[in-house]
């Protein structure tokens, strides 16, 4: 399974993912879910996948391959005109891929599904966010929906939608996320360390702060102990329970 976050701020996007990848409790395997294209000064661009793991390989695979030879290979993820366009690429990607392992002998389509989360910036353009369906149509961030999950999400919902703030400031995103991804990795098996984290700044167009977090990072096992030690005390001060009442 997979858990990957995109967020929306007002001053870029924050991006986390994990790295675990499973078919069974016998065969788990570390695979990057993140991906990014750059142009220094004409546009930055992040991708993050969940779903079959096949699947997201030759989605990313095959924007890739277009973008080493745009001359020869269109369209090009180097090569979009807008965010919009290129949201549109991605989802055309993954309908191609999935049609090509139908038609190679492969049956029920849902199994081979793939979902994207894709944020970033080209020049002239504003920052977006968007989530993309195995489909291949996809939705945009707003304000009432600043941020996408994809993935095993359920367990690291609740603290971002009571946390979140537009105004606030990357490390302060970035501790929110960790403690959405602390909760998750704490319920479900098939979400793992390492992590990687991406900070994207509006209008920098430029490639972002980049970290790797794995088991033995201080600042992760600190986060961890403390919002363990933190949950323990809010729920002692709890007015206690009255069958009377």
């Amino acid at each position: 399974m997979t858990y990957c976050v995109g967020l929306r701020l007002n001053r870029g996007l924050v991006f986390m993912s994990d790295t675990r990848t499973n078919a069974g409790v016998d065969n788990i395997s570390t695979f990057r879910k993140m991906y990014s294209w750059v142009k220094p000064g004409e546009r930055a661009l992040t991708l993050l996948s969940a779903g079959n793991l096949a699947t997201t390989q030759a989605v990313v695979g095959m924007l890739e391959e277009h973008s080493k030879a745009a001359d020869e290979r269109n369209p090009s993820i180097l090569e979009t005109p807008s965010m919009f366009q290129t949201a549109r690429l991605v989802g055309d990607t993954v309908k191609e891929v999935i049609r090509m392992a139908a038609e190679g002998g492969q049956k029920g389509e849902s199994t081979f599904g793939a979902t994207f989360i894709l944020g970033g910036q080209i020049k002239g353009g504003a920052t977006r966010l968007f989530l993309i369906y195995p489909e291949g149509n996809f939705i945009e961030a707003t304000r009432d929906t600043p941020f996408f999950q994809i993935g095993e999400h359920k367990y690291g919902k609740p603290i971002i939608v009571r946390a979140y703030d537009p105004d606030m400031s990357f490390e302060e995103a970035a501790k929110l996320l960790l403690v959405s991804f602390d909760s998750t990795l704490r319920s479900n098996l098939s979400v793992g360390l390492p992590l990687d984290m991406q900070f994207y700044e509006d209008g920098s167009l430029k490639q972002g702060f980049e970290r790797r977090i794995d088991q033995n990072d201080p600042y992760y096992r600190t986060i961890s102990d403390s919002w363990s030690d933190a949950l323990k005390t809010a729920f002692a001060s709890l007015p206690p329970f009255d069958p009377r009442a």
